[in-house]
């Protein structure tokens, strides 16, 4: 009896094994855990700690006291967090703007027969790899008051008599600060763009072309319907990297001129770090979630397009 019961023993574990193997959730739980534990300890812990930072009076070398809503309360007041707001929203919308509006006409071409192709598509790939900062270090010399090469230019064409105060004047910060952006974002959005108009069948822009349809309306009518999806969620990324900018902006203009380029996480960080304030500069990162739950829906509803296209039901 003791015999019977031992043999059943390695039996049924080998069974529950086999079970468990042909398990595909349990399976997909196992190999998710890594990635559940990064996520939870490099991304969810400081989230849920940046939120609790905000509704308390911490500041740097001192633990802070529950005081509820008085940071959000007091920057309901502060014209320079209204200012970065708005700073941040012209910033996000220009500058996604152009770069969607560029890195498709630079996909389009990329798309096109070229000769040296692969070579120009790593080419354009170069404001994309090289390092925020380096970048910014770049355009830091390109705005400078008086050796900027732009102005040089200007001047040798006779188009301006003094240097141009780029970084100095609010306006021409900006502006400056939206063109470095751009310069840096398009890349991405092109060549992502690009990956998704070679997956348009060429059968359909053949089809339309012997039904008489223009360039302009084959693109209206098959490419662009096609590449919704892939647009959605490039600009989603493209207003989420530019909506959370903070190397190019600190490394360029710290903010300034009196705080004309400051952005919500530029103002977070002055706010939380320099100047020690970690509640306040918290209650400031976490306003901008919901600037960011826009962008997310953004992507979702352009993926609701794309069943919608294919007459799928979920």
């Amino acid at each position: 009896m003791t015999s019977s019961s031992t043999t059943a023993s390695p039996e049924r574990s080998g069974t529950i094994l086999s079970r468990f193997n042909n398990n595909r959730n349990a399976l997909g739980i196992i190999f998710m855990l890594p990635a559940a534990i990064f996520l939870i300890g490099f991304l969810t812990y400081p989230l849920g700690l940046g939120v609790w930072l905000g509704f308390t009076d911490t500041r740097i070398g001192r633990a802070g006291d529950f005081i509820g809503l008085e940071n959000y309360a007091y920057l309901m007041d502060d014209q320079v967090f209204w200012l970065s707001v708005f700073n941040t929203v012209v910033y996000t919308v220009v500058a996604s703007i152009l770069k969607f509006v560029l890195g498709l006409w630079l996909a389009l071409i990329l798309n096109e027969k070229l000769p040296y192709k692969s070579f120009f598509r790593a080419i354009v790939l170069l404001p994309w790899v090289v390092p925020t900062v380096l970048s910014a270090l770049a355009f830091w010399w390109i705005y400078d008051a008086q050796f900027s090469i732009l102005s040089w230019s200007l001047m040798k064409l006779g188009l301006i008599d003094t240097p141009i105060n780029f970084l100095g004047d609010p306006l021409n910060a900006r502006l400056s600060v939206i063109a470095a952006n751009v310069w840096r974002g398009i890349p991405f959005v092109a060549i992502s763009l690009l990956a998704g108009l070679q997956t348009i069948p060429v059968s359909l822009q053949e089809a339309a072309s012997l039904d008489g349809a223009t360039p302009w309306k084959r693109f209206r009518y098959v490419t662009l319907p096609m590449l919704t999806p892939i647009i959605a969620v490039v600009m989603t990324f493209s207003v989420l990297f530019t909506f959370t900018d903070f190397q190019l902006i600190y490394v360029l203009t710290k903010g300034g001129p009196v705080n004309a380029t400051h952005l919500m996480a530029t103002l977070s960080f002055q706010r939380g770090i320099p100047g020690g304030q970690l509640g306040e500069g918290a209650a400031i990162a976490v306003s901008m979630i919901p600037f960011l739950l826009a962008a997310i829906l953004f992507s979702f509803f352009g993926l609701q397009r794309r069943k919608w296209q294919q007459g799928g039901q979920d």
